[in-house]
Formats: C-alpha cells, sequence, structure tokens
C-alpha cells in the first residue's frame, strides 16, 4: 500500500515539475531569438553606417558648385577628361575658362602652368573677368608684366582640398598672400571672389573655378 502510494506521489511530482521545465526552456528560447534578433538588426545598422561613410566620402571627392552643371559631361572638356590634361589644356577644353585661357597664352604661362607640379589655380570665369571696363581689361591684356603678376596670384603651390579652405591663407606664385573661407559646398577668396565649381582635378591641379578676377595688392 504505501508501495503504491509513492507511485502516484512520484507522477503527480514528475506532472507538476515537466510544465514548468518546458515553460522555462521556451522562455530561454525566446531571450535567445530576441537575443539575436537584436545582434542582427545591430549588425545592419553599422553596415548602413558604413555605407553611408562611404558614400559621403565619394561625394566629397566630387566636383561641386552651381557652375559645375554647365560642364560638358563628356569629351576632353568634362571633369573626366581635364583630369587627364595638365591645367593650362584642361582649361582651354572648358568654353567657360576662355578669358583666362586667352590671358594665360598671352603672358606666356602655359608651359609653367602645364609643367608645375601639385598646384592649386583658382580660375576666373569668362564672366568674372567681364565684371572689368573693357578698356581696364585690354590693357591688362597687353601689359605682360602686369598680365603675369594677376595670373601668377591665381596659382598656390600646394594642392588644397575643400578642408584646407575653410579658414586658409595661402602664398600664391605672385610672391603675396590670398585668403579663403567657407565650408560645405561654399566658400569665397579674399572675402570677394565665390567658388563657383570647386574640387574640379587636372592632371597637375586642384581647380577651382570663381566668378571675380583676384587682384594682387600693389
Amino acid at each position: 500500500m504505501n508501495t503504491r502510494i509513492r507511485r502516484v506521489a512520484l507522477t503527480v511530482a514528475a506532472a507538476a515539475v515537466l510544465p514548468l521545465a518546458l515553460s522555462a526552456c521556451s522562455d530561454d528560447s525566446g531571450d535567445t531569438a530576441a537575443s539575436d534578433s537584436s545582434a542582427k538588426a545591430s549588425a545592419t545598422a553599422a553596415d548602413d553606417s558604413m555605407a553611408g561613410s562611404g558614400s559621403n566620402a565619394t561625394t566629397a571627392d566630387e566636383p561641386f558648385g552651381p557652375a559645375c552643371s554647365a560642364v560638358p559631361q563628356d569629351g576632353a572638356g568634362s571633369f573626366d577628361g581635364m583630369a587627364k590634361d595638365p591645367v593650362a589644356t584642361a582649361a582651354s577644353h572648358n568654353p567657360a575658362l576662355s578669358t583666362l585661357v586667352t590671358a594665360v597664352k598671352k603672358a606666356g604661362l602655359v608651359d609653367t602652368l602645364n609643367n608645375a607640379e601639385n598646384i592649386t589655380v583658382f580660375a576666373p570665369t569668362n564672366d568674372a573677368f567681364a565684371k572689368i571696363p573693357k578698356t581696364t581689361l585690354d590693357k591688362v591684356l597687353n601689359d605682360k608684366a602686369q598680365l603675369t603678376k594677376i595670373l601668377t596670384y591665381h596659382v598656390v603651390g600646394e594642392k588644397l582640398t575643400p578642408a584646407d579652405l575653410e579658414n586658409g591663407s595661402f602664398d600664391t606664385l605672385e610672391k603675396s598672400k590670398l585668403t579663403t573661407a567657407g565650408s560645405g559646398e561654399s566658400y569665397t577668396v579674399n572675402d570677394a571672389a565665390k567658388v563657383v565649381c570647386g574640387n574640379v582635378r587636372t592632371a597637375n591641379a586642384n581647380v577651382y573655378i570663381i566668378d571675380t578676377v583676384l587682384m594682387p595688392a600693389g
């Protein structure tokens, strides 16, 4: 009799414990699944973040500014085409820089600019030269010494990135300084000229196309 009672008691105890054990296993499984899901979400977020960073880095290396839309999409005058040529040659393929190219030729600076290494050129557009009264511009274009002084003032003897322009002061080939300021895609030179298409690459220079001709002091 006692044996039968003990067997019944054991059976009842086992029946009571079994659901608790199953419940515990179920809870552990749920926690593990939640943990796995959280880990996957974190990994996905990290991947997305890295992808975003890569995208931003690529964008930062590209030309920027409102005037960039006027640059040809292909051929020698495109951004890819200009990157293959030295700076004076590259500028000659850009219709918006034809006055600058004429000035560079008159000053005899084509070879100087093409043979220079790692320079930055602040390149005034045709509209920038048009701001100068025609009689004054014609006079400058026919004065080689003065023209050379002005043009070399637009050249810095190192490659400048957009970040360098945020608050910069640089020696020019003309032997005096110019200053830059700004951030993002908005920069000025000497507090007067605006960069309208920046970070343009040529074979030997970084080019920042500007809307005003820079004038050295004196």
